[in-house]
């Protein structure tokens, strides 16, 4: 995939949530929504071991994403209230998992789980990937433990193709199995990701969908 004028998209709204890519204004907030979430987020997030760090070092953070993304490189997204007065979580659209094809990642700040709003932010982000990036496959990994991030999975009509075993590092040190959803873009138009009702726009506020 190659970056143009249109592409990626830097902000989409759903119907619960504006979804924005970081900027390193945003560390405070940041930093709230991650530290107030640690013991929800260690036992599947790696990244999460890096926590507590103060506002400047979450600054920085944010500011390499925002580069990477910037070039195109790596989309990572914050999560926020639809009005943007609060962070509720993060996302994004990597393209680790080779040609053609996206992974999506995503976590909700533990005060704001039970709401549907990972289904709705990775259907969201399946649907840029498809209709704005123009990918072949989009994928979704998980623990097996991790039942809800699943189960997202599972109800925007990605198929297990299986399960790596022991394939990752968990935060906790030990070997973790990891499992891979993925959903291909014949099997798209009929998911219920494309029906999901959304907004995206680029870096000019120029609307893609």
């Amino acid at each position: 995939m190659t970056p143009t004028s249109s592409r990626p998209a830097y902000t989409v709204q759903t119907g619960q949530a504006l979804l924005r890519c970081w900027s390193p204004a945003d560390a405070s907030e940041a930093l709230r929504a991650i530290q107030s979430s640690l013991e929800h987020l260690l036992p599947w997030m790696p990244w999460a071991k890096q926590y507590p760090m103060n506002v400047m070092q979450q600054a920085a953070q944010l500011r390499r994403m925002r580069g990477l993304f910037d070039l195109g490189q790596d989309f990572a997204y914050a999560v926020f209230a639809r009005d943007g007065s609060e962070v509720l979580g993060g996302t994004g659209l990597h393209p680790r998992v080779g040609e053609g094809a996206l992974e999506i990642g995503y976590w909700i700040a533990a005060g704001h789980t039970g709401r549907g709003l990972a289904t709705e932010v990775a259907g969201a982000l399946t649907r840029v990937a498809f209709e704005v990036e123009g990918v072949r496959r989009v994928e979704i990994h998980c623990d097996p433990r991790n039942a809800p991030s699943a189960q997202v999975a599972h109800k925007l009509g990605f198929t297990h193709e299986g399960t790596l075993r022991q394939r990752l590092v968990a935060p906790d040190g030990t070997r973790r199995d990891t499992m891979i959803w993925t959903l291909l873009a014949d099997e798209y138009p009929g998911s219920r990701a494309a029906a999901l009702p959304i907004e995206a726009f680029d870096v000019l506020g120029q609307k893609l969908l």
